[in-house]
């Protein structure tokens, strides 16, 4: 089935920003290319987001399922929706699931429940609806509790990496479970218990992320984590210095 006009226009205009990315006949790895097109999609919904989340969307949106669904409840009709409105299925489905609970339920749906439900659709008290929100879960690339669980195990993997190349360089060093048995709230993959230098640079931490770095992603890892864990590296180098 070809992908409506928007999702089209939406497609080429990230595939053309990486193409401006990559320098001519440069190699890249399939899993590099997916994860900035990924971002890149990500970006565009986050710009997006607000529009479909007006009451007026929200109601239309609803209301277009109800009358697909009422024509053909076999058919695609969340995924259909999603595509055509140019919006992430998943995130589609989480807003006709509020949309109808809070139409059946005496009591507004939680997070919580919300979030159980789209893990397991099974949970959705109407089978044509589960079976809508099930289509929109496996079908999105970028969305949802599959690719939550897909980026999950990715970084795990790359973590166990990290730690045999540690261990196979003889490097003494602390990891994130060990460092919250500490009393540590904000911590990296792991702590070097002695800073190595690499390239003339004092290595203290070292953080795992299994995504493409791009400017924005590293604004915010700054932001978000990155400097607190510079910080607490010289508090502890100066304390050292200090202890008599």
């Amino acid at each position: 089935m070809c992908a409506p006009r928007d999702t089209c226009r939406t497609v080429h205009s990230i595939i053309t920003v990486i193409s401006k990315r990559l320098e001519a006949g440069q190699s890249q790895s399939q899993a590099t290319l997916l994860s900035i097109f990924s971002q890149e999609y990500q970006k565009h919904i986050k710009r997006t987001h607000a529009k479909h989340h007006t009451s007026e969307a929200i109601e239309s949106y609803y209301q277009r399922y109800l009358d697909g669904v009422g024509r053909n409840g076999a058919a695609p009709v969340l995924l259909e929706l999603a595509n055509e409105v140019d919006y992430a299925p998943s995130l589609m489905a989480r807003i006709i699931l509020e949309r109808f609970l809070q139409e059946h339920k005496e009591t507004p749906p939680s997070k919580s429940v919300i979030n159980s439900m789209l893990r397991d659709p099974s949970q959705i008290p109407d089978g044509v609806l589960a079976n809508q929100v099930y289509q929109c879960i496996v079908n999105d690339c970028c969305y949802g509790p599959l690719v939550d669980c897909i980026k999950h195990a990715i970084g795990h993997e790359h973590e166990v990496l990290l730690r045999d190349l540690l261990l196979e360089k003889n490097l003494s060093f602390l990891d994130e479970d060990q460092l919250r048995a500490k009393g540590y709230d904000k911590t990296p993959d792991f702590i070097l218990q002695v800073p190595v230098a690499v390239e003339g640079h004092i290595i203290h931490w070292i953080e795992s992320k299994a995504s493409f770095g791009d400017e924005c992603s590293h604004h915010a890892y700054l932001h978000d984590q990155f400097w607190s864990y510079w910080n607490r590296s010289l508090k502890q180098s100066h304390l050292e210095n200090v202890t008599p």
